[in-house]
Order: C-alpha cells, then sequence, then structure tokens
C-alpha cells in the first residue's frame, strides 16, 4: 500500500511537468500505478500481524523465564555471592575472614576449619579424587617430613595439586602419625603415608649420607639441628620412590609452604616446570615470608595475603634502601630462612643437600633461579606458633643452650620469649615483631615494592574449602573405617604403629646402636668424602652490612 500511494504521487508529479497531450503521454498508461489486490492486501497485513505478535510475545517469554530462573536458583554458581556486598569487593581475608568467625566459635580440632560449607562453587576441579591424566608431562612430587593435623595438611595438599603435582610422599609423626589423620590421607590418590617405624629408623641408620662429611656438621646436635638431618635422610628415600613411580621432578616443602608459579602461562606448577630447559637439573625458588597483620589468625592459607618479597626479587637500591623500615628491629630482613627451596629433576646419582637444596654425587648440577616465581613461607603467621616451636625442643631457655638448638637468630628469640614469658607479655612481643599493624608504613612498603600482595593461594584453598572438598575426604575415611575388614586391619596396624612410635621418640634419631656404628665408620673414614659439597641450611637474606 505505501509502495501504491508513492507511485501515484510520483506521477502526478510527472504529468505536471509532462502534459498528457505531450510525446511523453505515452508512458502515462505504463507508470500508472495499480491498485493492490484486495487478497494481496489481506494476506500482507495478516503476515505482519502475526509477525508483531511473535516479537511481541518472545521477548515476554524469555524475561519470565530469566526472572524463573533467578527465584529457583538455576544451578548457576555466581563466586559474587560468596561475598555479603559491603565485603564484595574484597579479597576474603583481607581484613576479616569468615573461617575467623568459624574458628572462634567452636572447639578447636583437626576438623573444625575443614567443614565450613558444602557448597559446590569451586571452579577447579568438582571431583576431590583429582584423576589426572596418566600420560601428563613433567610429574611431579612433593615430599615432606611433619606432623602437623589435616587443618593444615589437607589444604597444603589439594591446594598443590590444582596447580599440577602429582604425587606426595609425607613422612610422618606425631599428630600426623594418628590413626585419626594418617588414615584420611591413606585414601587420598597419589598420597603414600611413611611411618617414623624401628624398620624405618633401621634402614636410614645404614644410609651412605652417615659415612659423609656435607651433612656431618649437622649430627648428634638438638631440634632443628636434628630436623635438618631427619628431613635430609627422609629426602634420600623420597629420590628413590620418586624413581620408582616415574617422577620427572621432586621438591621437599614443609607444610607452612606453598608453591608460587608465578610467570608460567596460567598458573601451573607443571607449566612453569615444562618450560625449563631439559639441560637444567635444579630450578630455584626464591622465598616470600608472611606479613600478618592480626594476631588472631587462624587459617593462614585464607587470611594472609601480604608478603615481603625476597632480595632475589628486589633491586639492591630497594633492599638497602629500605632495610631499616622492613626489618623492624628484628634480627634480619626476614624472620626465618632467607636461600628459598629447590626442586629436582630426577636422575641418577640425585642425593639431597640439606632441606633446600639437591645435589648430584657424579657432577655438579646445573640450576636456574626463578625471576618471578616463590615459595611463601607462611612463618610464625598464628600466635600459637610460638608455643608449638617451644614445646617441640627441650633446650633451656638461656642464649647459650639456644644456639646449640636452632640455626636462626629469630627462633632463638622467640623460644626464649616462649618458655619464659607470661601470655600477655608473649602476646606484646609477637604483635611488636611479628604483627604488621603500623598500616601507613605497610603502604609505603607496598609502594615501594618490599611488600607484596598474593591472592591466588587464598582464593583457591577457600574454593576448595567452600566446594566441600575436605569434608568430603573426612567422610569418605570415616565410611572406609566402618567396616569390619578396615576396622581389623586397622586395629592391627595402630597398635603396632603406636609400639614403634613409643619405642623411637622424634628426639633419639642418630642415638640409637646403628647410628652410634655409623659415627665410628665416620671417625674412621678420614678425607675419604671431604670433595662432597656441604650441606645447604637454612639461610638468612643479606645484612645491612653485608658485602654486597
Amino acid at each position: 500500500e505505501y509502495k501504491y500511494t508513492y507511485n501515484k504521487l510520483c506521477c502526478k508529479f510527472f504529468f505536471q511537468i509532462f502534459p498528457k497531450s505531450s510525446p511523453m503521454a505515452g508512458l502515462y498508461t505504463s507508470l500508472r500505478p495499480q491498485p493492490p489486490s484486495s487478497s494481496s492486501s489481506s494476506s500482507q497485513q495478516s503476515f505482519f500481524s502475526k509477525l508483531l505478535l511473535l516479537l511481541t510475545i518472545l521477548p515476554l517469554s524469555l524475561a519470565v523465564f530469566a526472572f524463573f530462573l533467578q527465584w529457583r536458583g538455576g544451578g548457576v554458581d555466581d563466586p559474587i555471592s560468596r561475598w555479603s556486598p559491603e565485603e564484595s569487593h574484597k579479597f576474603p581475608g583481607m581484613d576479616t575472614s569468615p573461617l575467623a568467625t568459624v574458628a572462634h566459635s567452636s572447639q578447636s580440632s583437626d576438623c573444625s576449619l575443614l567443614a565450613h560449607t558444602n557448597t559446590p562453587s569451586f571452579p577447579y576441579y568438582k571431583d576431590w579424587k583429582f584423576k589426572l591424566h596418566p600420560d601428563l608431562k613433567p610429574k611431579i612430587c612433593i615430599t615432606t617430613s611433619t606432623s602437623a593435623g589435616l587443618e593444615q595438611i589437607l589444604p597444603w595438599m589439594f591446594y598443590h595439586k590444582v596447580i599440577g603435582v602429582t604425587s606426595f610422599l609425607l613422612f610422618v609423626e606425631g599428630k600426623a602419625a594418628s590413626p585419626d589423620v594418617s588414615k584420611v590421607l591413606e585414601s587420598i590418590p597419589g598420597v603414600k603415608v611413611i611411618y617414623r617405624t624401628r624398620k624405618l629408623e633401621e634402614q636410614q641408620a645404614k644410609s651412605r649420607i652417615w659415612n659423609e662429611t656435607w651433612l656431618s656438621s649437622f649430627f648428634y646436635k638438638p631440634c632443628n639441628y636434628e630436623l635438618f638431618v631427619k628431613q635430609s635422610l627422609n629426602m634420600e628415600m623420597a629420590i628413590v620412590m620418586a624413581r620408582d613411580a616415574g617422577m620427572d621432578w621432586i621438591i621437599h616443602l614443609d607444610t607452612d609452604e606453598l608453591i608460587h608459579p608465578a610467570g608460567a602461562r596460567e598458573y601451573s606448577l607443571r607449566q612453569l616446570l615444562l618450560d625449563v630447559p631439559s639441560n637444567v637439573d635444579m630450578v630455584i625458588f626464591p622465598n616470600y615470608e608472611s606479613s600478618v597483620e592480626r594476631e588472631d589468625i587462624k587459617d593462614p592459607f585464607t587470611e594472609v595475603s601480604m608478603f615481603k618479597k625476597n632480595y632475589d626479587h628486589l633491586t639492591k637500591d630497594t633492599y638497602f634502601g629500605m632495610y631499616k623500615e622492613a626489618t623492624r628491629g628484628n634480627p634480619n630482613y626476614f624472620l626465618t630462612y632467607g636461600n628459598g627451596k629447590a626442586a629436582a629433576r630426577v636422575q641418577d646419582h640425585l642425593r639431597p643437600n640439606g632441606a633446600h637444596r639437591w645435589h648430584n654425587y657424579m657432577k655438579t648440577p646445573k640450576e636456574i633461579k626463578l625471576e618471578e616465581a616463590a615459595v611463601l613461607h607462611y612463618t610464625y603467621s598464628k600466635f600459637s606458633d610460638l608455643t608449638s616451636r617451644r614445646d617441640r625442643c627441650g633446650c633451656k631457655p638461656t642464649k647459650e643452650d639456644v644456639k646449640r638448638c636452632f640455626m636462626l637468630e629469630f627462633d632463638r628469640s622467640a623460644f626464649i620469649i616462649a618458655s619464659t614469658a607470661t601470655e600477655d607479655e608473649m602476646l606484646s612481643w609477637y604483635r611488636e615483631h611479628v604483627v604488621w599493624t603500623d598500616k601507613a608504613m605497610n603502604l609505603k612498603l607496598l609502594r615501594k615494592g618490599i611488600l607484596t600482595r598474593i591472592y591466588a593461594p587464598m582464593v583457591i584453598v577457600q574454593g576448595l574449602r567452600e566446594s566441600g572438598v575436605f569434608s568430603s575426604i573426612v567422610l569418605s575415611a570415616q565410611e572406609s573405617l566402618s567396616k569390619d575388614k578396615f576396622l581389623a586391619s586397622f586395629e592391627s596396624n595402630s597398635s603396632s604403629k603406636a609400639a614403634a612410635s613409643e619405642s623411637l621418640p622424634s628426639r633419639k634419631i642418630g642415638r640409637n646402636q646403628h647410628s652410634q656404628a655409623a659415627r665410628r665408620v665416620l671417625a674412621g673414614s678420614g678425607s675419604l668424602f671431604e670433595f662432597h659439597v656441604e650441606a645447604v641450611p637454612p639461610q638468612s637474606p643479606p645484612g645491612i652490612d653485608a658485602d654486597v
């Protein structure tokens, strides 16, 4: 109809210019518009009416469907909904953490921090068994010596599973070796639990390490020195186990340390090590140290986001220019060690070189130091760490005796305070030397690059907890324990392990008859092994008076 009207107007204008008597009159008939037939006009009207109705009903239907989904929840998980609106702009744990509230309101136990919520909100993995493809390369193994409980081991372990670790070798004693904890650990795929039994002690007493000089300066000393020797012996056994399991890389970590694989194309330790040149034998991860902002931290992995960067990741001018402010009157730049941890390629003749490095009997390993990746060390991140370290060591709280027990100056000071001060005095000392309460100074050091914020670990660990991963593991292990066959096996094994634990206290390593024999062999070996590089102990970063 519009076309007909338009043509009619055009024809009228045309014949005003060219009269009908003109030669152009012959065009009149051909240009005269024909009115549309009534049948075609009604058909077009019906079509456009139906189209208009469809375009009206379709968006209304979609709007109703969207409202229904929003009302029912829709099964769609929104990560932002995990936090309240007033805190939706923060990462969990920046100022307050819901886990801290839960911890304050509940009694402390192995599982008090595990069963937070069962809401499936973790985007990385839905299956806590982490069934990885067997052909994924490289295969990475982490070994540790621990006496911690489930509340620390499970977040530590599954964080590293997320970033690509394949296997875990856990040398357990104390709380970690108790039936309630060890049975949960044994139920996790890719985890091997090694108990400190008499058989293990006898096997390690025959190690060639006792006849070599690279670790001899740490033999037959208490506390940290004894732990250092024990870790080295466990690492030696872990190398054999990792090689038999077909692992490509091995890393020794404590359960208060997390690998931060920055610098890779994705947040993946597997990707980071995949990019390492094939001729490199060892990769050094400089360590960052946790800088807690509150004294009531309960779950460091989800409540601590501020870290002090390593000397290796700072310029010399920045490090020494801000050394006084960063040290805050403590003996060193870091509270504890500053020489990082290392990953070694599993190969023939590999050996530990202390808890922080690896070496090779047949060659000097080629190593590289990573420029962005780091080990996050959550040291003294909880106030209770003061007393737990004190309870593990039987040294006298004097300046002379603590030198026999601890390698680092801050550990010595902390042990004396924990052994001699009252609870209030310990808390005051902890706030002064460990807690970063000066927000203006924190901001200054953050701007200078001394301090940095790292949120990835806390987001991953909190996501694992909220998705019910940890509670699923505990429940699964409890269901297994309820079976009669498993219970019978459990009763026999636990009794033998308890007897072994009682007969082999943790402080007696190196003092049984086998170790005494090893000492005699060592004394008679002379200079046979003097060419070996000495073990690398935990070392503090460079001091202000260091020759740089």
